[in-house]
């Protein structure tokens, strides 16, 4: 009688319960699908779930995220994308934390890697600032008809061309900043998004962002049309907190 063959084992799940409920936890802001993203390097980079772990089954996960399974798949696609998962199938199959792990960082130039947080910081305050001066300040037709243009032009930007939309993306970022008067503060924006920009071209494109970002852009621009200047800061800060969490999630 030949000898019966052992089951297969079941693979095992992410280890550490303390540290996943610590990162598996409700995403807090309206940028949900980077902060899923986020959340899944960070459990990674940490070690929560270590190279040939399996993630927690998809049901679970989302409802640890505080995410629709949509946006969770659309997160685990990006982050496999980027190498850092796989997906098997079969019996005990599921989303495996890959065995040979991506490197992190900027790759190497030569120029010095800026400082993440430094440009950040920077950034958040310069561009919430100048979206809040634009929204006090009264501004002409041919300025609300300029940044209307801006704004389509974004949002009809082909998601898929990375270099178009960043460009766009730009424009209209930029025109935000124009609109404050002061050129010194323009000249500022321009700087800082130069560099966010070349971070960004360090870390995978997800298109699968775009379409809230766009949602995101018009809640800046009617409440700079508006003049709602408080709505206007807190939309850009929202804004800005998604590519942040990108950023970091990739980056350091």
């Amino acid at each position: 009688m030949s000898p019966r063959s052992e089951p297969a084992a079941e693979p095992e799940s992410a280890a550490q319960p303390g540290a996943s409920a610590a990162l598996f936890r409700p995403v807090r802001t309206r940028n949900a699908f980077e902060e899923t993203v986020e959340r899944l390097l960070q459990a990674i980079r940490l070690g929560v779930t270590r190279p040939g772990e399996r993630l927690p089954a998809e049901r679970e996960l989302a409802g640890l995220l505080g995410v629709s399974r949509v946006t969770l798949r659309e997160a685990l696609r990006a982050v496999a994308d980027a190498g850092y998962v796989e997906s098997r199938r079969g019996r005990y199959g599921g989303t495996f934390v890959a065995a040979d792990l991506p490197g992190t960082g900027s790759p190497a130039t030569e120029e010095p890697v800026p400082d993440v947080e430094d440009v950040l910081t920077l950034r958040r305050v310069l561009e919430s600032g100048a979206a809040e001066a634009a929204a006090t300040r009264p501004l002409t037709q041919d300025q609300r008809r300029e940044l209307r243009g801006r704004l389509t032009e974004v949002a009809d930007a082909d998601s898929q061309d990375e270099a178009e939309y960043r460009r766009l993306d730009s424009r209209l970022h930029l025109a935000i900043a124009e609109l404050t008067g002061s050129p010194s503060l323009t000249t500022a924006v321009a700087d800082v998004r130069s560099t966010v920009n070349g971070l960004l071209d360090a870390i995978p494109w997800l298109p699968a962002n775009i379409e809230h970002s766009n949602a995101q852009h018009a809640e800046i621009v009617e409440a700079i049309l508006s003049g709602d200047q408080a709505a206007a800061r807190a939309a850009m800060e929202e804004h800005l907190e998604g590519t942040e969490s990108l950023l970091r999630a990739f980056l350091t």
